[in-house]
């Protein structure tokens, strides 16, 4: 079942005012797993019509849409909470209503999940939000990146997520860049709660 209330007990009914992508900064880690947020970051853009500028007061790109923003922080994975703090205050974008999309290792390539809230997981760049938020109630959107074994462990984990894409991953690749936007669009256009309904749901086989 779709999660779609925080752990206030809030709905999730609302659209997204602050979309974040995390990743890594510059061509070293282009298209490598870990930035999987960037790539849906810029397939929005480009379907949005926002073109993304460098911001360095607040150390990301950001591209302006019709009812909010999208950001890239360019603080490297670990810092990825000062950029989204600092934009989501200057423009009252609460956590409640920042949607983040970013890679998972639990979850198979193909796969999307939304989640409401919840702990960091491990992952490096959520962990960062928290501690600059303050909370762990933002909502997320999880796109899938681990490989067809499972979970990658000890050291390969870090050059898994560092690694990029092979060229066999890259149909799958496409097609849930693709409907991680779609994911998000509905997001905008109906509300958080509606979108999970249906992509936590929906999930093709890839």
């Amino acid at each position: 079942m779709a999660e779609t209330t925080d752990s206030t007990g809030r709905g999730l009914n609302l659209p997204p005012l602050l979309i974040v992508g995390l990743g890594n900064p510059g061509e070293t880690y282009r298209d490598t797993r870990h930035n999987v947020g960037f790539m849906v970051l810029d397939e929005l853009a480009n379907r949005l019509r926002a073109p993304f500028r460098e911001e360095k007061r607040w150390s990301g790109l950001l591209a302006k849409f019709d009812g909010g923003h999208l950001l890239k922080p360019q603080t490297f994975m670990n810092d990825s909470g000062r950029s989204v703090q600092a934009v989501g205050h200057f423009f009252k974008a609460p956590a409640a209503r920042t949607l983040v999309v970013y890679d998972d290792v639990d979850l198979p390539l193909g796969r999307l999940r939304f989640r409401g809230n919840g702990s960091a997981a491990g992952h490096n760049g959520i962990r960062s939000l928290i501690s600059h938020l303050g909370t762990q109630d933002f909502p997320r959107l999880k796109v899938g990146i681990a490989p067809q074994e499972g979970r990658p462990v000890g050291e390969r984990m870090v050059g898994h997520v560092l690694g990029k894409f092979r060229p066999d991953e890259q149909p799958a690749l496409q097609i849930i860049i693709q409907r991680a936007a779609d994911a998000v669009l509905m997001s905008l256009q109906r509300g958080l709660e509606q979108a999970m309904n249906v992509f936590n749901q929906q999930q093709p086989a890839v």
